[in-house]
């Protein structure tokens, strides 16, 4: 084993590489487990982007179902209509809208119906984030 001699003190050279060693490795853990937390909480933000494109694409998709469907209906809307906006609002899983929605589909005159769907829209436009 090689030894270095300091101030009358014998140093054993293994002893030393082997304490530098361990701080180097100590040094590597706690570099790569900064980097792993600092990577985990990247991909809870890319998680929490990701829902929120999802849920505005459902209320995008609904929107333009309810437009299409209602908005510009030449008649009487059918009862498959009806029943696939239904599905589709409550798809979305969103209790402001379903309550809105309640509210258009429960109105007795054209009147209040123009209101609520008029409130409904509002709803809707202002659910959707950037």
């Amino acid at each position: 084993m090689p030894k270095i001699q300091v101030d009358s003190k014998i140093i054993n050279l293994d002893k030393v590489f082997c304490v530098v060693f361990i701080l180097i490795l100590l040094a590597g853990n706690i570099f790569l487990g900064l980097k792993y937390s600092t990577t985990q909480q990247e991909l809870e933000k890319t998680k929490e982007t990701s829902t929120v494109q999802k849920t505005n694409e459902k209320i995008l998709d609904f929107t333009k179902l309810f437009i299409e469907k209602v908005l510009k209906a030449e008649g009487e809307i059918d009862f498959e209509t009806r029943l696939s906006l239904e599905n589709a609002v409550r798809n979305l899983g969103d209790e402001e809208i379903l309550n809105q929605w309640q509210k258009f589909t429960e109105s007795q005159t054209e009147a209040k119906a123009q209101i609520e769907v008029k409130n409904l829209l509002e709803i809707l436009v202002s659910k959707i984030k950037e």
